[in-house]
């Protein structure tokens, strides 16, 4: 079994837990505002350390006033906001255990999270959000309190704790130690229902200390910024977010991603957390605004030489041609591409799903390095991370300080370390399930370089196989399918049966500049599905994607649906992950017309 390790950088004491990470930034770096908050004239008001660390105490003393104990459940039901960080910082030192909750779940879906986690008090956004709760508080025996954060409740808390001493919140604070658990985050439900997986203070404190030690004085230097605008529901948005008011950094927070670009060209950071979608958004906008505007020729030029020179980079050496060509780039597109990110931003994170080595070198090309990195919830996010002085686009990197991984004989990635989880909430089949020989087991396919950089190439459990018995890992497929603008989701599908084929969805958001930037008329989804013009772009889109793979693993066949896989009608997860057993078995009478009817393409 193929191994690797990366020796820990650091030592942590076992009777401290995640509130120590912001005291020692009190510490070491008081004077970096902690926060910048949007004002709603626009504009962002800094918030410091100290300021920040009173209004956590305070609303702690109140949770604790509230009748919260040591090692009691408290939900946080959120989109993204200050609040949010606030209530998480507030539960710990009042000695609980925060578990988050997506704000579009449903209450069914707010129902099994609370009352297997064994919720105590819910803090929700909304009355909406109240109402949901309410609903099936029937089923919630343990919720004693609904505190809603638009009604008041955070003074309505701070007002509560005014008798509760510092030394009773010190007493209560420092309840809880290295070992015990933090969070209870449960995954996002991909094949049943969610899992709880506990993690640790130790989860929190090391993973942060590990990130920082190996990558903060390159990526995060002191006085950096960070727009946070992905759910915080999320593992990787959470400890991102622990991790910056860690180490001295400013974040802000927005809680809705249609104001992306205005929000980004006001706070400027200079730091970026994204999932691989929002940096296709970012190119496929800005190729479909350079052709709306007569300048498609010189876009696809200025792709194709910040590709090239990040390329160039990566072996290590730039012929003088090439840099001359991206200097004069540089002024005409890449200016401007940096400019609609804040125009600040030098580094980003992606993780979630695989990026891509397209656009990892094409953004590196332009000035902004993309660390893709790897991990789940149950590894409290990363398990490894591009590093900045050795990027390797299309890899993972390798594993943090204090990590090791494997490949086993099933081409399957393990890891144990310090960010592995302690195990899934009231579930011990499961977690037995999940650990072998200490090893955790991932569920993801991947390969191992002897230097230890990682690529990840597929799900076990994802993994189709044809009725001839090729392994069809569809991830791949699915990636670069996803990549051009027209399309928004697709399933890649062919488990027992004579070869792949894909279903596909339109973009709505993009389909009418592309049907402009091609001289086509307006149609809707349901008639762009239909029209020959637009499955004959399709068609080069599978083409080009089964360029990357065997003949036997290509795209046979395709179907194009006038509906989309969203979050709302059950085929994605919060965290934009495909249902694929849910797809595919609602779209039992699509795939039926495909193998009945298609004849696959020679």
């Amino acid at each position: 079994m193929k191994q690797f390790s990366t020796p820990p950088q650091h030592e942590s004491r076992p009777d401290e837990n995640a509130t120590d990470l912001l005291l020692g930034r009190l510490r070491a770096n008081p004077s970096v505002p902690i926060y910048e908050l949007a004002q709603e004239g626009g504009g962002y008001t800094p918030l410091s350390t100290a300021d920040f660390l009173a209004e956590v105490k305070a609303v702690a003393k109140g949770l604790i006033a509230s009748g919260v104990e040591s090692g009691d459940v408290v939900a946080i039901l959120s989109r993204t906001r200050y609040e949010w960080a606030l209530v998480d910082w507030a539960v710990w030192w009042a000695g609980g255990v925060s578990v988050p909750i997506y704000e579009t779940s449903s209450p069914s879906q707010i129902q099994w999270i609370a009352s297997d986690s064994d919720a105590k008090f819910a803090l929700v956004e909304t009355t909406r959000h109240k109402e949901d709760v309410e609903s099936v508080r029937g089923d919630l025996p343990s919720l004693t309190r609904i505190g809603v954060l638009d009604d008041g409740i955070l003074e309505d808390l701070k007002s509560r704790g005014k008798d509760v001493s510092d030394e009773d919140l010190e007493a209560r604070r420092t309840s809880r130690r290295l070992e015990d658990v933090a969070t209870i985050i449960y995954t996002s439900g991909t094949t049943g229902r969610p899992k709880g997986a506990e993690l640790t203070h130790a989860n929190f404190v090391d993973t942060t200390r590990s990130a920082v030690t190996l990558l903060g004085d390159e990526v995060l230097p002191t006085g950096s910024r960070l727009l946070m605008f992905l759910p915080m529901a999320h593992v990787f948005a959470r400890l991102i977010t622990v991790l910056a008011a860690a180490w001295p950094v400013t974040t802000a927070f927005t809680p809705d991603t249609k104001n992306l670009l205005p929000d980004l060209a006001a706070f400027k950071p200079t730091f970026l957390l994204a999932v691989p979608r929002v940096f296709e958004k970012v190119y496929n906008g800005a190729e479909a605004k350079a052709i709306a505007g007569g300048k498609g020729k010189i876009f696809a030029a200025a792709a194709k030489t910040a590709i090239d020179y990040s390329t160039a980079l990566s072996e290590g050496k730039v012929p003088l041609p090439l840099k001359a060509k991206h200097k004069v780039f540089d002024k005409l597109v890449y200016g401007t591409l940096r400019n609609a990110m804040g125009g600040q931003v030098k580094w980003a994170v992606s993780g979630g799903a695989p990026l891509g080595a397209r656009l990892s070198h094409f953004f590196r090309g332009i000035g902004v390095t993309i660390l893709e990195g790897y991990g789940l919830t149950e590894t409290t996010a990363p398990i490894s991370v591009n590093l900045p002085w050795d990027v390797r686009p299309g890899t993972v990197g390798p594993p943090l300080p204090g990590a090791s991984v494997a490949i086993d004989d099933d081409g399957e990635l393990l890891v144990k370390g310090v960010m592995v989880f302690k195990g899934y909430h009231n579930n011990p089949e499961a977690t037995e399930e999940s650990f072998k020989d200490g090893w955790f087991h991932t569920g993801d396919l991947g390969a191992l370089a002897e230097d230890g950089s990682i690529t990840i190439t597929g799900r076990r459990k994802e993994v189709i196989v044809t009725a001839g018995g090729k392994n069809v890992s569809p991830a791949q497929l699915e990636d670069q399918l996803r990549s051009h603008p027209l399309v928004s989701q697709c399933v890649v599908i062919g488990d027992q049966k004579p070869f792949v084929a894909t279903i596909l969805t339109l973009d709505a958001e993009m389909l009418p500049t592309w049907l402009k930037n091609n001289g086509l008329p307006e149609m809707s989804v349901t008639e762009a599905a239909q029209d020959q013009r637009v499955r004959a772009e399709l068609q080069t889109v599978v083409d080009r994607a089964n360029t990357s793979v065997s003949r036997a693993e290509s795209i046979r066949a395709f179907e194009v649906i006038d509906s989309d896989f969203t979050e709302e009608n059950g085929y994605l997860t919060p965290s934009m992950k495909l249902k694929r057993n849910v797809v595919v078995k609602d779209m039992a009478p699509i795939i039926d017309k495909i193998y009945s009817s298609s004849k696959p393409k020679s």
